[in-house]
């Protein structure tokens, strides 16, 4: 295939992981405007639900597990094209469930589409940036970040005029015909540098071994990256109403500023990928949205008690920065992933992927723990410092990750 007709190729491929990084967003957030409902109508208590959850993490491990194998041996768009399909079925299966059991196994489904589409085209991103030698793979993460936020808000228009069944339905639908365009342009397996250049690469790697040792530092990295995301998501909304005494849909405003500047900093992120490096980008990342997240808590709880407008203002300051710093470190770290030597891509990024997504077991359950025992402020210490943790762990990103390797 000449130069000429492989840019083609990636510029088409590139316009689709756009519109898929997209609608993985909405489809992936969909429920979650929703779930007070669900839970309502299937009668379950907090503890019920929270082992339901379970299921879409184990569909996630199975699926990361599974997907780097796959794409290593039949491709990524073929992989994506299954995921594609299952993943939008998942949310209507969620959508029309009518038990606990239907609704778990909607999530385990969910779960496994989800995880395998995420690998599948950030196969794909990789490929694009080095056939294209330009920066991307933060912009489509910013794509996901926007779909994301856009599905939060429309469920919860939704919510006040509609049943979930519809809401999740509608969206699944939608989504399937939406992923249609997005994965037929994607790169067929010629291109997409599945296999990491043929036989050089391996398609599964071991627990132990300087690759595996290189690709468990990058894992404890993002865990820690995701530990934080996920504790601010599901505790920044009560350490507010609760802590600082801040009113009904005010107090979400901490997290609609880390939102936003995730957003932002997604789409700034190719540049400041490019000009500080991955490495570089994930220690100044994690140091100071670390350390913002951590001083923003500490002077705005107690600052409540005497000046709340001031202390709202700092906390809403606090995790605005925590949001520009966290935007890139995901996909830094899936850039370096990709880049370890003597394994593919896809099966690299399987890996880190499925270490990370110990986050969702340790993130909520630790700080609610932590809570109870101490206070939440106190607890929110743990994804600080996960945070910070992500920062330090930059020490295990290679140096050579530009998209021209």
């Amino acid at each position: 295939m000449s130069p000429r007709t492989q840019t083609q190729s990636a510029t088409r491929a590139r316009n689709g992981l756009w519109l898929a990084f997209g609608v993985m967003g909405i489809v992936a957030m969909a429920w979650i405007p929703r779930i007070p409902e669900i839970t309502d109508s299937l009668e379950l208590s907090n503890g019920e639900f929270g082992l339901l959850l379970m299921g879409s993490t184990f569909g996630s491990l199975f699926g990361a597990q599974l997907a780097g194998r796959m794409i290593h041996t039949f491709g990524s768009r073929r992989v994506a094209v299954i995921a594609a399909t299952g993943m939008p079925l998942g949310l209507i299966a969620m959508g029309l469930s009518t038990s606990a059991p239907q609704l778990l196994a909607a999530l385990v489904f969910m779960g496994w589409g989800y995880s395998s589409l995420d690998i599948a085209i950030n196969t794909q991103a990789v490929a694009v940036e080095k056939l294209l030698t330009r920066r991307m793979l933060s912009g489509f993460h910013g794509m996901w970040s926007l779909g994301a936020f856009v599905t939060t808000l429309f469920g919860g228009i939704l919510a006040q005029i509609t049943t979930p069944r519809f809401n999740l339905v509608l969206v699944g639908v939608v989504s399937l015909f939406l992923y249609i365009p997005a994965i037929a342009s994607l790169l067929g397996s010629d291109l997409d540098d599945h296999d990491g250049g043929g036989n050089e690469t391996a398609p599964k790697v071991g627990l132990t071994g300087k690759s595996a040792l290189t690709l468990w530092g990058l894992g404890l990295g993002l865990l820690g990256c995701l530990v934080a995301e996920g504790s601010i998501g599901d505790w920044s909304g009560l350490l507010l109403r609760d802590h600082m005494g801040i009113g009904k849909g005010v107090n979400a405003s901490a997290f609609a500023c880390f939102a936003l500047a995730m957003i932002i900093s997604r789409f700034l992120g190719d540049r400041v990928l490019g000009h500080f490096g991955p490495a570089r980008t994930v220690r100044l990342g994690g140091f100071i949205g670390g350390s913002a997240l951590g001083i923003s808590i500490a002077i705005a709880v107690p600052l409540s008690s005497h000046w709340q407008s001031a202390a709202l203002v700092v906390i809403d300051l606090g995790f605005f920065i925590a949001g520009l710093g966290m935007g890139p470190i995901f996909p830094a770290y899936i850039l370096a992933a990709s880049a370890v030597p003597g394994v593919a891509p896809s099966v690299a990024i399987a890996r880190v992927g499925v270490i990370s997504m110990a986050a969702f077991f340790i993130g909520p359950s630790i700080t609610g723990g932590l809570a109870e025992v101490t206070s939440l402020p106190i607890a929110m210490a743990l994804p600080v410092a996960m945070f910070l943790f992500s920062g330090f762990q930059s020490r295990a990103i290679r140096k050579n990750t530009s998209p021209t390797k």
